[in-house]
């Protein structure tokens, strides 16, 4: 069966900085809840984003910009890790 998954798309502004910093806010405010559900036994491993561009015309990731300013196009990934007591 297949599952429903949370797709956001917030503006961030078209500063590329502080649009970087926004974001990743949210992701960690986003994986504490996310973390908090795979540790109460839910079938979560992880958590998948990116940041794009409008004028973008392939799914850039903005996160992982190499040192010639290239970006690629794909997610970033956070992955839960269940800790044993």
């Amino acid at each position: 069966m297949s599952e429903y998954r949370l797709h956001i798309d917030i503006p961030l502004g078209t500063d590329e900085e502080e649009a970087m910093t926004i974001a990743s806010h949210l992701i960690s405010s986003i994986a504490i809840h996310v973390g908090n559900r795979a540790k109460m036994g839910e079938n979560i491993t992880g958590l998948n984003y990116r940041l794009g561009h409008d004028d973008d015309r392939q799914k850039s990731n903005y996160f992982t910009k190499n040192e010639e300013g290239h970006v690629n196009n794909k997610k970033t990934r956070l992955t839960f890790v269940e800790k044993s007591l």
